[in-house]
């Protein structure tokens, strides 16, 4: 039986901090330039297929979703916060916002180019990630991208955290690789990089293809 009682856990949680959080990640690409890299990719590798509409899947306060129309993306995004929402709404008046689980999306299949899920899937219990690979391929259509952004392990198994908001989970890059791949993903390539300061772990990146 699916257990969906963590998604109004991390709604609230997400609600209770939502203008302190957007004010945390103002700017934060700024001093990442291998996250800047490979958003950039994703949104050049999408640009190269048949134009078509991208999602930021778990999209907060919009910071990302606005980036990936400065690259020439037509992106929305959705979110289970409505205050994150109505933030994102307030600071991007011209980008479309949704609330919504990602792994319930209002999107007819195969009808987006694109998908970032920039750890967006960090919260989701390991036993249940699956349906979301699930639903990213079901929306996605054939030859479409999706970039992953997430903790890494650092040679652990599936680990869970004590996350500043809610609790939250460190993947193996290579386990969660297989998991897309059981869903029908293709690995494009990957990026791995050590924390900065302030940083407690390792991030990982992966770009997945539709397959």
């Amino acid at each position: 039986m699916t257990d969906t009682s963590y998604l109004a856990e991390t709604a609230g949680a997400y609600d209770a901090v939502a203008t302190q959080y957007a004010e945390f990640v103002k700017g934060m690409l700024e001093r990442l330039p291998l996250d800047r890299a490979m958003i950039s990719a994703f949104a050049e590798y999408v640009r190269t297929r048949e134009a078509g509409p991208v999602l930021d899947a778990g999209c907060g306060p919009g910071y990302l979703t606005a980036l990936l129309r400065a690259e020439g993306l037509d992106a929305s995004g959705v979110d289970l916060s409505a205050a994150m929402v109505d933030l994102a709404r307030r600071a991007h008046p011209g980008v479309r916002f949704e609330i919504g689980s990602i792994d319930a999306l209002d999107t007819p299949d195969g009808g987006l180019a694109g998908i970032m899920a920039w750890y967006s899937l960090i919260h989701v219990p390991p036993r249940e990630l699956g349906r979301y690979f699930g639903e990213f391929r079901r929306t996605l259509a054939a030859g479409g991208y999706l970039l992953l952004g997430f903790f890494e392990s650092a040679g652990e198994p599936v680990t869970a955290f004590d996350h500043k908001v809610t609790t939250a989970y460190r993947w193996p890059i290579d386990d969660l690789a297989g998991l897309a791949g059981d869903a029908g993903f293709l690995e494009v390539g990957r990026v791995l990089r050590e924390p900065v300061p302030g940083e407690r772990f390792r991030h990982g990146h992966l770009l997945l293809r539709a397959g």
